[in-house]
């Protein structure tokens, strides 16, 4: 199982961005995908998931309409679209999946900064 990240970048409160995790490996169409964060001097925490069957979502409370998850299943990648980014949201992001063992992307920064 791999996990590729890429999309952390520096944006501006208010500005969007979109991160994508390359999963090869496994059958993605059939596995959960979630997205994790960890800021500084703060736990882990899930940001949103996605279910292989049936695509049901899920969303941190405090990105709530700010965020949008998906899937293609043809790219075996997932994409977390975030916008409105706001103080709360800069962090290391982590993709992961779970075969029996957790599975983790490597990080990739989100940092927002005017």
């Amino acid at each position: 199982v791999q996990l590729v990240e890429s999309g952390g970048c520096l944006v501006q409160p208010g500005g969007s961005l979109r991160l994508s995790c390359a999963g090869s490996g496994f059958l993605f169409s059939t596995y959960t995908m979630r997205c994790y964060r960890q800021a500084p001097g703060r736990e882990l925490e899930l940001v949103s998931s996605i279910t292989g069957i049936g695509g049901t979502m899920y969303y941190l409370d405090s990105v709530k309409g700010r965020c949008t998850i998906s899937s293609d299943n043809a790219k075996t990648t997932v994409y977390l679209q975030m916008n409105s980014l706001q103080p709360d949201d800069p962090a290391v992001y982590y993709c992961s999946t779970y075969d029996h063992t957790r599975y983790w992307g490597q990080w990739t920064q989100v940092t927002v900064s005017s």
